[in-house]
C-alpha cells in the first residue's frame, strides 16, 4: 500500500463519500463540489486528509469578520500555496480572484486534478462584499475552462449552502458538477472508529455515547481509553472545563444569524418525546407564524437537528417535527440545569433516566431504518416509513392509540414496531400484550388499509420467549443488527 493509500485509509467510514471523491480525482473536466453538513461533523477532516496530495490551495472563511479582514485572510493563504508569486493586497474580491487565477497559471508540482479548498464558505461571503457574485465570475469566467481543476466549497451553514449554492438561481445555476452532504456516523462507523482509536467497548458502551454525543466525530473524539462511556459524558459534558460544556450555545451561534428563534423550536422539541405538528410548536415556543419561523424550521431540517415525519395517512396536518440532534435531547434535558459534580454518574438510574433512554433508542433506531429493514428480511421491498396516531375526541368512549415506527410495504403488509430500550431481554407482561393488542386494534379500526399486520420488537437484547410473545412478536431487531 502506497503512502497516499495508506493516509487515505485513515478516513473512517464515509463510503460513499470517498466514492464521490474519487470520482473528482479521476475526471478529465472541471469540478465543482459543495460538501455540506452539520457543524463538528468532519467535513474540513474528509477533504484536507483525502484530498490533501492533491491540494494546492486552502482557504478558510472567518467567522464574523469583516471584508478586509477576509480579504487578507485570503490573500494570506495565496502567499503560503504560492510563496514564488509576488501578490499585492486585494482592495475587493474581485481582484482577490483575479490574483488566484494568476498563481493558478504558474507551474506547480502536483500531477493529476489539482484542488482548490473554500472551508466554511458562508463566512468569506459577509454582507455588501460581493464575493458570492465575483465567486460565479470566477468559475463561471475562468475555473470551469481548467480541466485539471477541482474547486470545493464547504459550510456548516447547510441551509445557507443549499439556497446559495445547491439551489441557486444565479450565476451557479446548475453548475454543480458534484455534492455532499455528510451525515453524521452511523453506529457501524462509530464502532469503526473507536476502534482505530484503540478504544475497546461493547456495543452498549457505544449505543450510551451515540445517545448522548450522536454520531459527531470531534465529540466521539473526547472519548479516552479506559473511560466508560457515563464518564466520558460526565468529564465533557458537566464539568466546568469539559469541552462539550458550552457547546450548545456556541453551535446554533455559528451555523445561524439570527439562532434566538432556532433555539427556541428546539428547546420545545426537546420536551415532546413524540413529537409536535407546526402549530404546537408556534404555541409552546411563543412564536409568531410567518417567514422567519417557516426559514427558521427549515434550517433546522437541512442542517441536520430536526426531522420531519410524515403521517401514514400522508396529511400535510398529521407529520410532525421531532428533535433527532442527540447532542441537543441531551442538553435540554440534562446539562443546562446541571451544577453539582459527578452530576451524570449519579443520574444513570431511576424513571428519568429510564425515559430518555427509551427515547432516544427510539431516535437511534430511526436513524438506523436501513438495518431495520435489512433485520427484518424487507431489505429489497420498498417501504414508506411513518408514524401514527389517534386521540380519541372527549367525551366519547373511543380508544386512542400511538405507533412511534410503522414500515408501510409495497407488499400490502405493515410491521407495527415496538421500542424498547433495557438492559436486559424484555419482557412482554399481560398488561403490556393488552396494551399491544389495544394499538393493533385501534389501528385496524381507525386506517381502513387491507393490510397484514407484523409486530416487530426492537430491543437491545431481544425479547423473553412466553405466552404473550408467542401469540404477539412475528419479528425482533436486536442491537447487534444496528450495527
Amino acid at each position: 500500500m502506497g503512502k497516499q493509500a495508506a493516509k487515505r485509509e485513515q478516513v473512517i467510514g464515509r463510503t460513499a463519500e470517498k466514492l464521490v471523491l474519487d470520482g473528482v480525482l479521476a475526471s478529465t473536466d472541471p469540478e465543482l463540489v459543495a460538501v455540506y453538513g452539520r457543524r463538528r461533523v468532519g467535513k474540513t477532516y474528509l477533504i484536507r486528509e483525502y484530498l490533501k496530495p492533491q491540494l494546492v490551495l486552502e482557504v478558510v472563511g472567518m467567522h464574523d469578520q469583516s471584508m478586509a479582514i477576509q480579504l487578507a485572510n485570503f490573500q494570506a493563504a495565496l502567499r503560503q500555496a504560492f510563496p514564488q508569486v509576488p501578490l499585492l493586497q486585494p482592495s475587493n474580491w474581485l481582484e482577490a480572484f483575479e490574483l488566484l487565477r494568476q498563481c493558478l497559471e504558474q507551474p506547480g508540482p502536483i500531477k493529476g486534478k489539482r484542488v482548490i479548498f473554500f472551508d466554511e464558505f458562508p463566512w468569506l461571503a459577509t454582507r455588501k462584499s460581493n464575493f458570492l457574485s465575483c465567486f460565479e465570475n470566477f468559475w463561471n469566467g475562468y475555473a470551469s475552462r481548467q480541466r485539471d481543476l477541482a474547486v470545493i466549497i464547504c459550510g456548516s451553514a447547510a441551509a445557507w449552502m443549499i439556497r446559495n449554492v445547491v439551489q441557486s438561481r444565479g450565476g451557479l445555476h446548475n453548475r454543480l458538477t458534484r455534492r455532499i452532504r455528510l451525515e453524521p456516523f452511523r453506529l457501524p462507523e462509530v464502532q469503526q472508529y473507536l476502534e482505530y482509536r484503540k478504544i475497546r467497548w461493547d456495543q452498549r458502551q457505544i449505543v450510551l455515547a451515540y445517545m448522548a454525543l450522536g454520531g459527531i466525530p470531534h465529540y466521539l473524539n473526547l472519548i479516552r481509553p479506559g473511560q466508560s462511556a457515563a464518564q466520558c459524558i460526565e468529564a465533557e459534558c458537566f464539568r466546568p472545563e469539559g469541552m462539550l460544556r458550552n457547546e450548545y450555545h456556541s453551535l446554533f451561534a455559528a451555523l445561524f444569524e439570527s439562532y434566538t428563534t432556532h433555539e427556541a423550536i428546539v428547546k420545545v422539541l426537546a420536551t415532546s418525546w413524540a413529537g409536535l405538528t407546526r402549530d404546537q410548536v408556534l404555541a409552546k415556543a411563543r412564536l409568531r407564524s410567518g417567514g422567519g419561523v417557516t426559514r427558521a424550521i427549515e434550517e433546522l431540517q437541512l442542517s441536520g437537528f430536526i426531522t420531519e415525519t410524515s403521517s401514514l395517512d400522508k396529511k400535510t396536518k398529521g407529520s410532525s417535527l421531532r428533535l433527532t440532534d442527540e447532542f441537543s435531547v441531551f442538553y435540554w434535558h440534562w446539562m443546562h440545569s446541571a451544577t453539582a459534580a459527578n452530576h451524570w454518574l449519579r443520574q444513570t438510574a431511576g424513571r428519568r433516566y429510564e425515559a430518555w433512554c427509551g427515547y432516544a433508542f427510539e431516535s437511534i433506531c430511526f436513524k438506523h431504518l436501513d438495518a431495520v429493514r435489512r433485520a427484518i428480511g424487507i431489505a429489497d421491498v420498498e417501504t414508506q416509513a411513518a408514524s401514527w396516531r389517534f386521540v380519541p375526541r372527549s367525551g366519547t368512549d373511543e380508544e386512542g392509540a400511538q405507533i412511534d415506527l410503522l414500515l408501510d410495504r409495497a407488499d400490502r403488509c405493515m410491521n407495527i414496531c415496538e421500542i424498547k430500550f433495557s438492559d436486559k431481554p424484555f419482557v412482554i407482561t399481560k398488561s403490556y400484550a393488552e396494551t399491544l393488542e389495544r394499538k393493533l386494534r385501534v389501528f385496524r379500526q381507525r386506517m381502513g388499509k387491507p393490510r397484514t399486520l407484523f409486530l416487530t420488537m426492537i430491543t437491545p437484547h431481544g425479547v423473553v420467549q412466553n405466552r404473550y410473545s408467542e401469540d404477539l412478536v412475528t419479528n425482533q431487531v436486536l442491537l447487534k443488527d444496528l450495527f
